[in-house]
């Protein structure tokens, strides 16, 4: 095990605890504010609603060749990532327009 394998490792464990304590601060935090985790669950809820649609309205074909051996793709796990594609495009159509209308606001004041 050399010294690249070893920083690997400990960029897994950083990121690992990062992510972690990114969830769980806010929510400890948000305990004093019960208003501030309602509109938190509010908005998990509408992505998780969010991807429900989209995961709902993708295809779940799958090509012969990556039904073999390097990727073993079934048609849930199609549907899954179409899903999770379809998903970021409409987010991302979502904050353009967010963007658009922000400016357009501003340069009307």
């Amino acid at each position: 095990m050399d010294a690249y394998d070893i920083m690997l490792y400990a960029t897994y464990l950083l990121a690992v605890v990062g992510t972690i304590l990114s969830i769980v601060m806010p929510l400890l935090k948000s305990l004093d504010d019960p208003k501030g985790l309602m509109k938190s669950g509010l908005g998990v809820l509408g992505l998780a609603v969010l991807f429900f649609i989209c995961y709902f309205l993708s295809g779940n074909e799958v090509l012969p060749k990556f039904e073999g051996a390097p990727f073993n793709l079934t048609p849930g796990l199609s549907q899954l990532i179409g899903g999770m594609l379809v998903m970021t495009y409409v987010l991302s159509i979502i904050t353009m327009l967010a963007i658009l209308v922000t400016e357009l606001t501003k340069a009307v004041k």
